[in-house]
C-alpha cells in the first residue's frame, strides 16, 4: 500500500477526487490536507504532470518512513526557512549584488564546488563594515510562510529542530535566539577591525558537513537517522537528505526536486506538517 499526501492552497475537494481518481486510490481527510492511498506506485512523471495540472503538492511518502517516529527537523536556512539568501543581500549593500548572486545561484544547482564559491564569494565583500550584517538582518530577513506554525506544532509533538547553514553564525545565531531553535551549524565570517576580512573562519559547511551534522544531532538525541527529516532547496541539501529518513525540497533548484523523496512548491513551509501527518492547529 502506498501513501500520498496532497495539499495546496485553493485545493479543491472536486480536484482531489478527480487525482484520486486517476491514481485509482482512495481519499482520507485530515486537517488541511489528503491522504491518499494506492496499492499501485505512481511514476515521478506522473505526480509531475499531475502537480502541475492541479497547482498542487502531490508526494509519495517513503515506503520505510515513519512519521510517528519522527523526533528532528534539520533545516536549511537561506531560501528555505528565510526567503533571502543573505550573502546576496550583503552584496547589495556593496553594490555587487548581480555578480555574487549569480554564483550563488549556480552553486546551488550543483553547477559550482559550494566551498570554492563561497570562498570566492565572500572574498568580494572584504571591507564591508560588520554592522551591514544587522541591516540585512533587520531590513531584508523575512521568515518563510508558515514558519511560526511549523515549529509551534513540532514544539507540541517534542520534534527538535536544527538550523544547518552554508551561510553565516550572524544569522544562524539570532534566528536561534528568536525562535527558540534547538541546534544551529554555520559559516563563521572573520571580521577585524569592525569590517569583514574576506575570509571564513574555521570549517566550511558545505554539503559533506550538513550530512555530517545531522548525523551528530541525532547521536546527541539518541536516535536513528530514519528519525529525521531534511529539508532544503539547494544542490549542497542533498547528501543531508540521503541520510535523513525523509528529504524534501522546498521551493527548491530541479536537481533538488528530481532527487528528493518529496518537494514543496505551493504550501508554505508548514506544509511540512502535513507530509507527518500532523494537524495544524
Amino acid at each position: 500500500m502506498y501513501k500520498l499526501i496532497i495539499q495546496g492552497h485553493g485545493l479543491s475537494e472536486h480536484n482531489v477526487q478527480i487525482i484520486a481518481g486517476k491514481l485509482g486510490a482512495r481519499e482520507q481527510k485530515y486537517n488541511g490536507y489528503h491522504t491518499l492511498l494506492t496499492d499501485k506506485k505512481p511514476s515521478h512523471t506522473e505526480l509531475d504532470i499531475l502537480r502541475h495540472e492541479y497547482q498542487c503538492d502531490l508526494n509519495l511518502i517513503p515506503d520505510n518512513f515513519d512519521s510517528r517516529q519522527t523526533k528532528l527537523i534539520i533545516s536549511d536556512m537561506d531560501s528555505t526557512l528565510i526567503t533571502i539568501e543573505c550573502i546576496d543581500e550583503i552584496a547589495d549593500f556593496a553594490g555587487i549584488k548581480p555578480q555574487v548572486a549569480a554564483v550563488t545561484e549556480a552553486a546551488m544547482r550543483g553547477e559550482l564546488d559550494f566551498a570554492q564559491s563561497l570562498m570566492q564569494r565572500v572574498s568580494l565583500l572584504k571591507g564591508l563594515p560588520v554592522d551591514t550584517l544587522q541591516k540585512v538582518y533587520q531590513q531584508r530577513l523575512q521568515l518563510s510562510p508558515g514558519t511560526d506554525t511549523l515549529l509551534k506544532m513540532l514544539k507540541q509533538q517534542d520534534i527538535h529542530f536544527a538550523l544547518v547553514s552554508g551561510g553565516f553564525t550572524y544569522f544562524t545565531e539570532q534566528l536561534q535566539q528568536r525562535l527558540g531553535l534547538n541546534y544551529t551549524l554555520a559559516n563563521q565570517l572573520a571580521i577585524e577591525d569592525n569590517k569583514l576580512t574576506g575570509k571564513v573562519d574555521g570549517e566550511i559547511v558545505d554539503a559533506n558537513r550538513k550530512a555530517h551534522f545531522l548525523r551528530e544531532v541525532c547521536q546527541r538525541m539518541n536516535i536513528s537517522t530514519a528519525q529525521a527529516v531534511a529539508i532544503g532547496d539547494g544542490a549542497n541539501d542533498l547528501k543531508m537528505m540521503d541520510v535523513a529518513g525523509m528529504g524534501v525540497a522546498y521551493h527548491a533548484k530541479p536537481k533538488v526536486q528530481q532527487q528528493a523523496d518529496c518537494a514543496l512548491n505551493y504550501s508554505g513551509l508548514d506544509g511540512l506538517l502535513a507530509l507527518l501527518e500532523i494537524e495544524a492547529q
